[in-house]
């Protein structure tokens, strides 16, 4: 290995320990060991005269000369992956590594054929296709991108909206005819409830096309955090769910789901695509957001 690349490992090494605040987490993310990780970041220090970083049991920050070779990083890092682009890939061949995480079940149902098709175009890309339904720290994950249904929790990334998802009050047929027929909001209170968390509790705002909004407050017989399980409990009749179009528009169609008050939606949800900021976009991520964003669009239930 060059003496030249080296240098460049070393400040890989450093941005992706202050990204994810710690060594071991730096470490776990890179596929190294803790003792690795620490003793390439000595050896920067060492190479620097300086101490980059303060380490103490429980915490890792940034010294000032530390902060200042760390947006040199960036930069350097940057303009070396773009020369690797410009000299060494074509119009059509995309290479180099590419991570993304998804929702379970968008990621499972309906985004992994687009991912397979993507892949086959460019066979030279290593691509890692992680599932996550849980709010991640973007830096200690390691990814290029990320897709959230709701509100990603980070200021610091760079966040674009893909598209909204219709979610509509569904039950079993069998349900319907124990309780009764469904012909206002506040009928539904007479009914259990499924809930999924985090976005719905005991408390369930529906809006018609006018823009009326009624607050629905049912008995919460379940709560989930998987919408496998949501739905698998749906089917089982447990009670009533808020369940997104994308998910049961196959139930919709048979009728093993009835859509209660097709007139009332449940709020959208915005699907957001998450990446860093302040950086170089490889070519390789940009093809795969524009992919990305056509194929969402084609999803059943989500609007642009």
């Amino acid at each position: 290995m060059s003496k030249s690349l080296d240098r460049l490992s070393l400040l890989q090494t450093f941005v992706r320990i202050a990204d994810a605040g710690s060594i071991s987490a730096a470490a776990r993310a890179m596929g190294l060991s803790q003792p690795s990780v620490s003793r390439q970041l000595g050896e920067l220090e060492s190479r620097f005269k300086a101490q980059l970083m303060r380490r103490t049991t429980h915490d890792l920050s940034l010294t000032a000369a530390g902060a200042e070779l760390l947006a040199d990083a960036r930069r350097i890092l940057d303009e070396w992956e773009a020369l690797e682009e410009k000299h060494l890939e074509t119009e059509d061949a995309l290479r180099g590594k590419l991570k993304v995480v998804v929702p379970v079940a968008l990621g499972q149902l309906h985004l992994l054929d687009t991912v397979l098709r993507f892949q086959r175009q460019h066979p030279s890309l290593s691509l890692s296709w992680q599932l996550e339904d849980q709010t991640i720290r973007f830096a200690e994950v390691g990814c290029d991108c990320w897709v959230k249904i709701g509100l990603v929790p980070d200021d610091s990334l760079i966040v674009e909206p893909l598209g909204q998802v219709e979610r509509l009050v569904v039950a079993i047929p069998e349900l319907l005819e124990a309780h009764g027929t469904i012909k206002t909001p506040t009928n539904l209170e007479k009914l259990p409830c499924v809930a999924l968390e985090p976005f719905e509790g005991g408390r369930i705002p529906l809006t018609n096309s006018q823009g009326k909004t009624v607050m629905v407050l049912p008995f919460i017989r379940m709560t989930t955090n998987n919408i496998f399980a949501l739905r698998r409990a749906t089917l089982a009749g447990i009670g009533i769910a808020v369940l997104p179009r994308w998910f049961i528009e196959e139930d919709l169609q048979s009728q093993k789901l009835v859509d209660l008050l097709p007139q009332w939606r449940a709020p959208k949800l915005t699907i957001h695509v998450a990446s860093l900021s302040g950086r170089y976009r490889p070519r390789r991520l940009q093809s795969f957001l524009e992919v990305l964003r056509a194929a969402v669009l084609e999803i059943p239930g989500i609007e642009q």
